[in-house]
């Protein structure tokens, strides 16, 4: 994603969504080795970790924060992860499936290029 958003910032909005903590110490996980934080149970412990996950991941991207009623999560069906592209008119142009397996950046690609009809901004 890190390389979508460099390669295409300069023509459309690119946002990271971080919604609830998918794999939480006191939490069920497929993953337990994987996980490092306890599942926030309020708005500032929940910006603390996606802060924190946004550095170890580098992102760069603007990352905005689900609320604690996982809004964003439940009416996307973001979790644990899902890319969306949603056009000017605020209408949803592309929805990938749920991740991981449906996380593919590739078939956003593709509808961001027709969505903007030719080459990013500043290259050929």
């Amino acid at each position: 994603m890190e390389e979508l958003y460099s390669k295409y910032r300069k023509s459309a909005a690119f946002f990271v969504v971080y919604i609830r903590e998918a794999h939480p110490i006191d939490g069920l996980s497929p993953l337990p080795a994987s996980r490092s934080v306890n599942d926030p149970k309020t708005f500032l412990e929940r910006t603390e970790v996606a802060s924190s996950c946004a550095k170890k991941l580098h992102f760069t991207m603007p990352m905005l924060i689900d609320d604690m009623k996982d809004s964003t999560a439940r009416n996307y069906g973001g979790y644990p992860d899902r890319l969306y592209l949603v056009g000017k008119d605020g209408k949803v142009v592309y929805q990938g499936g749920p991740g991981p397996r449906g996380f593919k950046p590739d078939e956003l690609e593709e509808q961001l290029k027709k969505v903007l009809g030719a080459s990013p901004v500043g290259k050929k």
